[in-house]
This record gives C-alpha cells, sequence and structure tokens, in this order.
C-alpha cells in the first residue's frame, strides 16, 4: 500500500506523519533516513494492528499544491 507521508524541517533534522496512521511519527537527521525510519515506523504500526486484531486502514489521503496570487 501507499500511505501518504508528510515530512518536515525541524531545528535539529526532520519529522514525518502518516494521516492515515493515527500517531505512527519517525525523525531522522536527513530526508533519506527519515523516510526509511518512516518505512520502518508504518511496517511496525501495521503489524501492531493486525496483532491486536484491528483492520488496516486504507490510504485516503493525498496531497497536492495550490497556487495562491501574491
Amino acid at each position: 500500500m501507499h500511505y501518504l507521508v508528510i515530512i518536515e524541517k525541524t531545528a535539529t533534522g526532520y519529522s514525518t506523519y502518516s494521516p492515515n496512521l493515527d500517531g505512527c511519527v519517525a525523525t531522522g537527521s536527513t530526508k533519506p533516513e527519515v523516510e526509511q525510519t518512516m518505512r520502518a515506523a508504518i511496517k511496525f504500526y501495521l503489524e501492531g494492528l493486525r496483532h491486536e486484531g484491528y483492520s488496516v486502514p486504507s490510504p485516503t489521503s493525498y496531497s497536492t499544491y495550490i497556487d495562491v496570487p501574491v
């Protein structure tokens, strides 16, 4: 499955979360590191849901850019 993740620059590196996976977050020093860490976090999150008998949420979020005159 493809889950949208939002990656934000922080004072010390990067942080990321997925709007479809409540509470699933990760951090990293670089963009590649935060992406790798988030991939592992999502895998762990989904395994935990399955283990506890919960259904895996379908990806429903998407992103786009909106042009606004400044």
